[in-house]
């Protein structure tokens, strides 16, 4: 009886072992490839050949997409715990030219189908925004895909979010969508990439629900090493996160914000970064960015400001930066109650440098009703020898909180420190 016990013990151990080999090896991180031509697990050069790839990923698995230039129809969504890698600076995601259509009749909240006029611009697969003169932006704005085309009807999923009115305002679909995306995810990287927003042939829509690259409600996600460039809207948008890296990576030309943690988005990091060239702000941090650190960057020659800050966006740490050339302000805090303003927020040895324009330029520029501000051991200045534009190195307007400003460096300015009413400044509050 024992020699049959220890003979069935035997059987069952042998057993159990077998299964978790083939348990271990079917849960192994593996790389699902995707190329234009050759040998691959996938081939196509489009977001549709992009995302069927990306379906076959689990977690701890690395899409590794091959070099060229990928046309994007619809968003490249990425799922929990996998890498997304191109091949450093031959890996483009380019969005396809914009089409537009006016809706026939009104689009209502939860419509599965839209009637528009010009059903022939649209076909299966597309991503497209639908909007209208009152709800053009911000959260009003219902992104989603076509499903099928059944003239006049585009049928879409997920469902329309908003009442979009027809008559009076204007509603329309076009086909502008986020680019590459996690949503709802955790532990996503997204390394090696140039993601191109095309964006003289498409339509605006800014960073809260669009962007080159879009992150929303995710953790611990990392951009790396990538390029977003030239969306009609924001370059690099984080909504309700936490936890977000963006590392090593670029972003210009948009005609919006160059990188746009907010709405809620909680211990950013922003590091060895250049933001320039960016239509109204480099880095603007929108709604709730707490705790975040933004370090070593170069943030230039941005429409307005280098740095905005606003409604409730505090404890974060600026450092090592250097914000130069900006259209008026080097860093801008935004006016708020006293309640919502962007207190506590800390700079140290940071360059803020040649800010400004031929009417006005400031380095710091702060509205009430910000306080409890550390402004410490930065250069402040301008360095040109004939022109220069940044004349108010730190212009607290009257109202605001405490401001501690020590041991910075301040020169070629005609003066160093200010307070004062609200400026012409006060009527761009990006």
């Amino acid at each position: 009886m024992r020699t049959a016990i220890c003979l069935g013990l035997a059987a069952a151990l042998a057993i159990g072992s077998s299964c978790e080999r083939r348990s271990a090896r079917a849960s192994s991180p593996r790389t699902i490839t995707i190329a234009q031509s050759g040998s691959a697990d996938v081939i196509g050069s489009d977001s549709a050949a992009l995302q069927r790839a990306a379906d076959l990923l689990r977690p701890g698995d690395t899409l590794s997409i091959g070099p060229g230039t990928y046309q994007m129809d619809n968003s490249l969504l990425a799922p929990s715990g996998v890498t997304v890698r191109g091949v450093a600076g031959r890996t483009i995601l380019k969005k396809s030219r914009g089409v537009q259509s006016a809706l026939i009749e009104d689009g209502d909240y939860g419509e599965s189908s839209l009637a528009v006029a010009e059903p022939e611009k649209f076909r299966p697969g597309m991503g497209i925004a639908v909007l209208d003169d009152r709800q053009q932006s911000g959260w009003d704005v219902s992104i989603t895909s076509v499903k099928a085309v059944k003239a006049p009807y585009l049928i879409i999923e997920p469902m329309t979010l908003r009442d979009y009115d027809r008559e009076s305002q204007h509603a329309r679909v076009n086909n502008t969508f986020p680019i590459l995306c996690a949503m709802n995810a955790e532990n996503v990287a997204f390394e090696d990439l140039i993601v191109d927003g095309n964006r003289a042939e498409n339509a605006y829509l800014d960073g809260c629900r669009g962007g080159a690259i879009y992150l929303y409600r995710v953790r611990n996600c990392t951009v790396r090493n990538c390029t977003a460039r030239n969306y009609n809207g924001d370059g690099i948008s984080f909504q309700i996160s936490d936890g977000v890296h963006v590392l090593n990576s670029e972003s210009y030309g948009h005609s919006g914000f160059g990188i746009h943690p907010g709405t809620g988005s909680a211990r950013a990091v922003v590091k060895n970064c250049r933001i320039r060239e960016n239509g109204r702000v480099g880095l603007f941090l929108c709604w709730r960015v707490r705790h975040g650190r933004f370090e070593d960057n170069v943030i230039e020659e941005n429409g307005n400001y280098g740095i905005s800050i606003g409604h409730k966006d505090t404890d974060n740490v600026f450092i090592n930066n250097t914000v130069a050339r900006n259209g008026t302000t080097g860093v801008y805090f935004r006016p708020e109650t006293v309640a919502n303003s962007g207190h506590r927020n800390t700079f140290r040895n940071n360059k803020i440098l040649d800010n400004g324009n031929a009417r006005e330029g400031y380095g710091f520029y702060i509205e009430p009703h910000a306080g409890d501000l550390l402004i410490e051991g930065n250069r402040i200045a301008d360095t040109r020898e004939s022109g220069q534009k940044q004349r108010i190195g730190i212009y607290k307007v009257a109202g605001s909180g405490t401001v501690q400003a020590a041991n910075n460096a301040m020169s070629g300015q005609l003066e160093d420190y200010r307070e004062g009413r609200r400026t012409n400044q006060s009527r761009a509050q990006n």
